[in-house]
């Protein structure tokens, strides 16, 4: 009996050690899907806000992110990305999630 009690806990001991492995091996995937999968969307520029360093656009699906096509505020990553534009510009831009919030990273002058 103290054989398989001693069996047993080695066997829980050596699980919990890969836990963390499994982790990250699931982890590791998922980030380089959505970063490689993150792409410039078309919009439209409809109001900018210089000092407060946000962006409201029109847009398309943005895929990457699963979200449909709207008017949303967005901010900036760096305010230089806001002298780029004017209201009514037709731009491409790439938008990241940081930390729940909507981050406009590259605007360019649509083609």
């Amino acid at each position: 009996m103290k054989q398989i009690n001693t069996a047993i806990a080695a066997a829980m001991l050596s699980l919990a050690a890969l836990l963390p492995v499994a982790a990250m091996a699931q982890a590791a995937p998922d980030a380089a899907k959505s970063s490689a999968a993150a792409s410039m969307t078309d919009g439209e520029v409809r109001k900018i806000d210089k000092d407060a360093s946000k962006i409201t656009i029109k847009h398309g699906d943005i895929k990457h992110l699963e979200m449909p096509g709207m008017t949303m505020v967005f901010n900036a990553k760096d305010k230089a990305l806001l002298d780029k534009v004017q209201v009514g510009d037709k731009i491409r831009f790439m938008v990241v999630s940081e930390g729940g919030k909507m981050v406009v990273t590259d605007i360019q002058a649509a083609k």
